[in-house]
């Protein structure tokens, strides 16, 4: 029994961890993109950053649903709702940092430019630190955690590469 519970666990660790990365790297991509069109005022980044946000959060919240009903054949009960809610959801906090950047450049305390370019180093240090979350646990050694965080790494930096590209 006990090892059913250690799976479970497992399971909702990596719900959770999976739609923090979700969130992160769709974030990533329209700060990268906001930053190459030039002249884009800090409301407008931030406007286009939650209405990014909302939608990547509501489709995985579908996914989550449409493969629950495939694999289970009914609706979430009461407790898997507030599962899938919390994972979804609860993802939101990858996200605050490029809104308090937003925010100074609302202030003028800070260029919009500068916060999307501090906002892109914020996601990606924030996609590491998720990584570490997923990998501290695990029996790996060190190498090889820093082999899979390196990976990870690369991966953020090719979504920049390629948003560049895409827009540059």
């Amino acid at each position: 029994m006990a090892e059913k519970i250690d799976e479970a666990e497992r399971a909702a660790r990596a719900a959770h961890l999976k739609e923090r990365i979700y969130l992160t790297f769709a974030a990533l991509a329209v700060v990268i993109t906001l930053s190459t069109h030039g002249h884009v005022s800090a409301g407008e980044a931030a406007t286009t950053l939650i209405v990014t946000v909302m939608g990547t959060l509501l489709a995985v919240f579908t996914a989550d649903l449409i493969s629950h009903l495939v694999v289970h054949e009914r609706l979430f009960t009461p407790p898997e709702l507030r599962h899938a809610l919390a994972s979804s959801f609860g993802a939101l906090s990858t996200v605050v940092l490029p809104f308090v950047f937003l925010g100074f450049a609302g202030l003028d305390a800070w260029s919009t430019d500068a916060a999307l370019r501090a906002s892109a180093i914020a996601l990606l240090a924030s996609l590491i630190v998720i990584g570490w979350i997923a990998v501290r646990r695990m029996p790996l050694t060190w190498f090889q955690r820093l082999v899979a965080l390196g990976a990870e790494a690369a991966l953020g930096l090719a979504v920049i590469g390629l948003q560049v590209l895409a827009h540059g």
